[in-house]
Formats: C-alpha cells, sequence, structure tokens
C-alpha cells in the first residue's frame, strides 16, 4: 500500500512541471490544463502491467503532454484565424495570494514565472509553426534532449535539432538587459500619466515606433490591430479612459514582469504588461477578453475587501 501512495504521490507531482511546458507550448491556461488532463488520463488508462514496465513515468507523461499540444498548436491556428482582432497569451498573475483549488488562479500559481513566460517572449513563440515551438521549448527552455523530443514529435533527433535551430532565427537577439526598478519606474510613470489623461507625457513615456496589441476577441471592445507609434497610443488611451470613468489601475506583476492591470466596479477589465527599452516602453500588450483574465478575479474580490474593511 505505501508503495502504491508513493507512485501515485510521484505521479501527481508531475503535474507543475507539465503544466508549465503545457502553457509555454500553448500560451492558454485552459487548453494547458486540458492537456495536462488528458495525458493524466491516457497513463491511468494503460493497464497496470504496462505502468509498471515504464521506467520514468514524468518522462512519459511529458512526452504524452507534449504530443497533445502538438496537435492542439496545429488545430489553434485554424481557430485563431477566426478570433476577431488579435490574439495574445493569457495574462499570468503574480505567484502567491490566490485561493487553492482546481480554479485558474490556482493554475497560474503552478508556472514559474522566468523570461520564457513574458509575453514579449510568448507572442515570439508564436510565429513560430508547431514543430519548431515544441522542438524550441524543450530544448531551449526546459534542456530535453533532443533524443527525447524525437519521441513526441515523431522524428529523428537530428530533424528536431533542425527544428529548434530554425525556431531560434525567429528570436531575435536579446537587448541590454532592463533592471526590473527601471521597468517598474516606466510602468509607473505610465500609470500616472495614464491617470491624469496627460497625453503629452504618455508620448515622452512611448517610444516613438512604440507598438500596442489589444485582445478583445470580439466580446468585448478592443483596437483590431495593432496600434504603432507613440503619438497615435498615446491620445488612444486617454480615449479609453474618458469612456471608462471609474477606472482603477493597480501596479502588478504579469507574467514576470511590471504591469498594469485596470478594475471597474471591483472586476479586473484589462491587463495590460509593458516591454521597456531604454526608459521608454517599446510594446504594449493588453488583454481584454474576459475569457483569458479568469485567474484575475481573485484580485478583484481582495481589493473589494480592502475598501470594505472600516
Amino acid at each position: 500500500m505505501g508503495a502504491a501512495r508513493a507512485g501515485i504521490e510521484g505521479i501527481a507531482g508531475e503535474r507543475g512541471q507539465l503544466i508549465n511546458v503545457a502553457y509555454r507550448l500553448l500560451g492558454s491556461l485552459a487548453e494547458s490544463e486540458d492537456a495536462v488532463q488528458e495525458a493524466y488520463a491516457r497513463w491511468y488508462a494503460l493497464p497496470r502491467s504496462r505502468r509498471d514496465e515504464i521506467v520514468s513515468p514524468g518522462a512519459w507523461l511529458t512526452t504524452v503532454t507534449g504530443r497533445i499540444c502538438l496537435d492542439v498548436l496545429g488545430s489553434a491556428r485554424v481557430r485563431r484565424e477566426r478570433y476577431v482582432g488579435a490574439w495574445l497569451p493569457d495574462p499570468l498573475p503574480g505567484p502567491g495570494g490566490h485561493s487553492q483549488g482546481s480554479d485558474p488562479a490556482d493554475l497560474a500559481d503552478r508556472i514559474v514565472q522566468d523570461e520564457s513566460v513574458t509575453m514579449a517572449f510568448l507572442v515570439v513563440l508564436e510565429t513560430m509553426t508547431p514543430a519548431e515551438r515544441v522542438s524550441f521549448v524543450l530544448h531551449d527552455v526546459f534542456r530535453y534532449p533532443f533524443a527525447e523530443i524525437a519521441e513526441v514529435l515523431g522524428r529523428t533527433p537530428a530533424a528536431c535539432k533542425q527544428l529548434a535551430a530554425s525556431a531560434r532565427r525567429r528570436v531575435p537577439d536579446a537587448p541590454a538587459p532592463v533592471p526590473a526598478d527601471v521597468r517598474s519606474d516606466a510602468v509607473r510613470r505610465v500609470k500616472e500619466a495614464w491617470q491624469n489623461k496627460d497625453i503629452a507625457a504618455l508620448v515622452d513615456l512611448l517610444d516613438p515606433a512604440a507598438v500596442m496589441t489589444a485582445d478583445g476577441g470580439g466580446l468585448v471592445g478592443a483596437a483590431l490591430r495593432p496600434i504603432e507609434g507613440g503619438t497615435r497610443i498615446a491620445p488612444y488611451m486617454v480615449a479609453i479612459a474618458d469612456r471608462a470613468p471609474g477606472l482603477e489601475l493597480l501596479e502588478r506583476t504579469v507574467n514576470g514582469a511590471p504591469g498594469l492591470v485596470a478594475l471597474r466596479d471591483g472586476a479586473v477589465v484589462t491587463v495590460a504588461s509593458f516591454d521597456v527599452a531604454e526608459g521608454r516602453v517599446v510594446r504594449i500588450w493588453v488583454v481584454r477578453n474576459p475569457e483569458k483574465l479568469q485567474p484575475w478575479a481573485a484580485l478583484g474580490a481582495a481589493e473589494e475587501e480592502v475598501r470594505d474593511v472600516p
């Protein structure tokens, strides 16, 4: 009984790693959860004798999760062609402070937030083919050997190595690292200028070639195409504030980097992440699709509780 329990707990302990892999492959919390659940379902559907033969259940689960994600990525390309406006990955709240259980916030808490989950990195991953993305993420991010990746893709290790190299060429050269305090300061100043509806200050904080991309999914209002140039983005941001009286902006961690969260009537309605270079904002990703903001519901509830305290 003790060995059996240890085996079950060991298998369950792989869940966090699998969620981390799946989110980087898919950029969607819901699809990541479904992929991992399906992998576990296939594991428990195996005859006991077959499970006992598997030397590394974790490696088996990773291989199966990778194959499921590969299939999802193939069908996702078709779905996203029909998506209203730009599609952006699900934004992640900072770790900790969420309710425990099988809810989206708890799922987000399982994901290690490093450079491989920044919105900038995830958006680059979207430019890769499904096979390139799987090979690149598993090798360059998680350090899996190409022999194991070959099992996922059904190709030779040499072919997987070529796929990873091709994917790597899609990743722009890493800019000089921006200190965390510089990024936080830039986001804080954007927040203040946005709240004050100060177009001139926003233009000064935005790079002249800055780009803002919004994801409303056709469910809420959002720009259908990227807005280019600080002089165009700034008045657009102020116009949003004018149309949404009572909007409250909070500085919060988004995908491991400083970001802004907008609340209205106690509910999170927008999550924005930023890319900063030389003290100015060069990219803004704005997620407004309510289906992608479910992990942030706890934040809105927590803010309401703070207000209710006498």
